[in-house]
């Protein structure tokens, strides 16, 4: 509609916005200054804005006030006081790298993204004696995007150390919001200008032209210092005050509505006051819920980013070291949002260990445990730093862990696995160290006010009233000054996180680390009822407890054969039982006799002894490592048999085995009438002198020095300083007949015994053996022995040796102190009497092939 005023034609337009828009989109004309000024301006919203934005409409009209904030940049951006300097080392010549050679079809492209610079004026032609090469790189959506190579002239940069935000500490501001919206800058780096001097250090070569950049480009190891400061020097007034800013990603939180529109006036003023342009189709305005910094925040609390989440449920099970990275950097980044965290993931960050990236069974239920539980992690609260935190702790035999809480409602978890240096820790000072670890991992929440810690380990609640002792309570109590706390006790039943977002699947996982349980004798009950004759002979028991039937008998509804648990044949226990005491740590892969001696003792079965010989004959681990024995000529001549322990003793070394931390000898040590051996590792060189050392310390403190000592020629035991040491000491020294190892036979054989346990349980590892030389000690010393019918521990000691694993508690006999003395002499007699019948039968089966020539 046009009309004429005063000689003057007006024209009036109108279009009719949506309704709900209208309010927003409709504003009296006042420029007319005219009695027809009351005509109202209709416009519609911009078509920049995206119609599915769904915001109040008092933000969509700040939007249409604020539109050029949306708007394409246009020239270059303003001088401003951070512009970007490269600042570079003293005496250093200009950095000209040669550029690399692209592919035919990527030149075209290369041409025609810098011509798109050119136009912009992002950059410009350029004869600076600097130069860095570009390449392409591949986005998503199958672009291509610009990048230049700037690694020289970054080795060459003073760098600038401005603080980065941490995001967990970004968080921690957002208590009591309700409202929030995000901003992202357009082309963040390219609305900071360079400084004018800086700018030929920018110069790029592509294969036809040099240029150089006029505003900050990416790639330069200080820009996201200088674009940080930039955020923090525009928003220095408003920040932690309802604006947070993390480079380029602006968010805006409030309590109300009317607060946040407020807010969001303010920010858009100063972003419009310092030309800076805004991407509207990577905004959110006025959200009661937003994803920032790849977590989603709301009034209830944080949470993680869904879309992150699927990208772990997503991850394939890495094959390489860089791929087991990427997931345990993903994962960790949500770390706090997990219970036992650290426990968890303990198996793959072995894995990062030099030459030990291998998926075993208990890293792959690792992989998929943790992708279990971030499928389900919790929303935490926000701190409020008004009220009081309550830090709880925990500790187990393998890692300690942290809830950190404040009204019943978890801020934080954190966990962490013990070193194997930890685990040997008392309970005490683990429930400590768990404390400290959480104390000063929080200190930022903690310093400052009073908290509380509660602990299920009821000795530390009188930390801070009892006296003060121990150096290690003197090392607790000074990483703990400066903090305001008192510690409370809590039973274990209830020591966890009181709210319902620890859910008992992870509690049931922790538990299950820390408490492991033996599920046999479960298991055996139930496999009776698989096994007809079985399930007869228990009906019979059953009914009559106290009586035996053909051996069997009942004790604890337990079905008993010869006094041992009775393994049925249905059960899947018979094959285990016969790996575990064979071919484990402690079965060291030893002969028929010895592994069906230790497993004896605490199971039984018929047909047990055919079972043991069957599986040691076929143990393929045993036939690979198996030395054989070919019978010399000659009749054997025993040496006296000792009439007291430790009186007569055998040395010898093992020599040649590869380097484990330094180790290459072994120096073995053995008492010739109970058969107890010492192993002690060595390094070289060594010498007669070091030898002897060794042997005081060793053997000397434990038994005294011997009557005897049988050996072989060797360089150490025929010196002088060894000859003459030991005769000052009254010991005599019994040296072997020269190419007649015989005569030292019983070093020989346990040499072979000790050589052939290393081979079952390093073949894989070699450099690994002298970590096993413990265990090595412990199973020959707890074996049976068929020359003295008994293990060499209960030949010295006088009772069995105690089984690493008890599986039933009472069902092994244990002597008193008194009754040991008093069979003390018996046994003694009885040892002399099996080596003598041990010395005849060897003499017999020896002199059988042979004569006396």
């Amino acid at each position: 509609m046009q009309f004429t005023v005063d000689d003057t034609t007006y024209t009036l337009q109108g279009l009719t916005p949506p309704p709900s828009l209208f309010p927003a989109c409709c504003s009296v004309d006042t420029s007319l200054g005219h009695p027809y000024s009351h005509l109202a301006s209709l416009s519609t919203p911009d078509t920049t804005l995206p119609p599915s934005m769904d915001c109040h409409p008092a933000i969509i009209s700040l939007l249409h006030q604020y539109k050029h904030l949306f708007d394409p940049a246009t020239g270059l951006p303003p001088e401003r006081s951070v512009d970007h300097t490269i600042p570079l080392l003293p005496n250093t010549n200009p950095i000209s790298v040669r550029p690399y050679r692209y592919p035919h079809f990527q030149k075209a492209e290369i041409d025609k993204q810098v011509q798109e610079f050119l136009t912009a004026g992002v950059i410009r032609p350029s004869s600076s004696p600097f130069s860095s090469p570009v390449l392409l790189v591949k986005k998503k959506d199958e672009t291509w995007r610009l990048c230049i190579d700037y690694r020289a002239l970054n080795a060459v940069t003073v760098k600038d150390r401005f603080p980065i935000p941490v995001v967990d500490e970004l968080l921690d501001e957002l208590n009591g919001a309700l409202f929030f919206s995000k901003l992202d800058l357009r082309s963040g780096y390219h609305q900071i200008r360079m400084n004018i001097e800086d700018i030929p250090k920018t110069a790029f070569r592509t294969h036809d032209g040099h240029y150089e950049f006029t505003v900050m480009p990416f790639g330069l190891s200080n820009a996201p210092a200088t674009f940080q400061s930039l955020m923090n020097s525009i928003f220095r007034p408003y920040l932690r005050k309802f604006v947070l800013v993390f480079f380029d990603d602006i968010l805006v939180y409030s309590p109300s509505l009317a607060t946040h529109i407020s807010h969001l006036e303010t920010i858009f003023e100063t972003l419009s006051h310092h030309s800076l342009k805004v991407k509207l189709s990577k905004c959110s305005f006025g959200q009661d819920q937003i994803d920032y910094l790849g977590h989603t925040i709301s009034g209830k609390g944080v949470a993680v980013d869904a879309s992150k989440i699927q990208a772990i449920m997503d991850w394939p099970q890495p094959t390489s070291l860089k791929g087991l990275r990427g997931f345990l950097g993903l994962t960790g980044y949500y770390r706090k949002f997990v219970k036992h965290y650290g426990i968890l993931a303990k198996p793959l960050t072995n894995m990062l260990k030099q030459d030990n990236f291998a998926w075993s069974p208990d890293s792959v239920l690792a992989f998929n445990a943790l992708k279990q539980v971030l499928s389900s992690t919790p929303v935490l609260a926000l701190p409020n730093f008004s009220k009081q935190f309550v830090v709880e702790t925990d500790a187990s035999g393998t890692g300690i862990g942290a809830v950190l809480s404040q009204e019943g409602h978890p801020i934080a978890y954190l966990s962490k696995a013990l070193s194997s240096r930890n685990m040997s820790l008392s309970t005490y000072d683990k429930e400590m160290l768990a404390i400290v670890f959480a104390v000063q991992h929080w200190r930022p929440y903690l310093l400052g006010q009073h908290f509380r810690i509660l602990t299920d380990h009821q000795p530390i609640k009188y930390f801070l009233e009892q006296r003060i002792t121990t150096p290690q309570q003197h090392k607790w109590l000074v990483k703990l000054l400066g903090y305001n706390y008192s510690v409370d006790y809590r039973p274990g039943t209830q020591n966890k996180a009181p709210d319902a977002l620890s859910r008992k699947h992870d509690l049931l996982l922790l538990m299950g680390l820390s408490t492991p349980i033996f599920d046999c004798i479960p298991l055996l009950q139930q496999s009776y009822l698989h096994d007809p004759e079985v399930q007869k002979v228990w009906n019979l028991l059953s009914q009559a407890p106290s009586t035996s039937i053909k051996g069997f008998s009942l004790f604890n509804d337990i079905l008993h054969y010869k006094q041992r648990v009775f393994v049925p044949l249905t059960s899947q226990w018979r094959p285990k039982l016969l790996e575990e005491f064979h071919a484990s740590l402690q079965g060291g892969h030893s002969g028929f006799l010895r592994t069906y001696k230790r497993l004896s003792r605490n199971f039984l079965w018929p047909g047990i002894r055919k079972d043991t010989k069957q599986f040691v004959a076929e143990c393929t681990e045993c036939q690979r490592q198996n030395i054989e024995n070919i019978h010399p000529p000659g009749l054997l001549q025993p040496l006296p048999i000792p009439t007291g322990i430790w009186q007569d003793i055998a040395m010898d070394f093992i020599e040649g085995l590869p380097p484990s931390n330094g180790y290459t000898v072994i120096l073995v040590v053995v008492d010739r009438l109970s058969k107890y051996a010492h192993f002690v590792p060595l390094k070289h060189p060594y010498s007669a002198a070091s030898i002897a050392d060794t042997f005081i310390k060793e053997i000397f403190r434990l038994h005294g020095l011997p009557k005897s000592i049988v050996s072989d020629r060797d360089p150490i035991f025929i010196s002088n300083f060894w000859q003459e040491f030991f005769k000052l000491q009254g010991s005599k020294l019994c040296l072997s007949s020269a190419y007649h190892p015989q005569t030292d036979g019983q070093t020989e054989v346990l040499n072979r015994t000790l050589e052939h346990y290393l081979r079952c349980f390093s073949s894989d590892k070699p450099s690994k053996w002298v970590s096993l030389i413990p265990w090595a000690e412990w199973w020959y010393n707890s074996s049976f022995q068929s020359a003295i019918k008994m293990s060499p521990y209960q030949a010295v000691y006088g009772v069995e040796p105690p089984t690493i694993h008890t599986y039933m508690p009472g069902s092994t006999a244990v002597q008193s102190t008194d009754a040991a003395l008093q069979d003390r002499d018996q046994l003694l007699r009885l040892l002399r009497t099996n080596l003598h019948l041990a010395q005849n039968r060897m003499r017999q089966v020896y002199d059988s092939k042979r004569t006396e020539r």
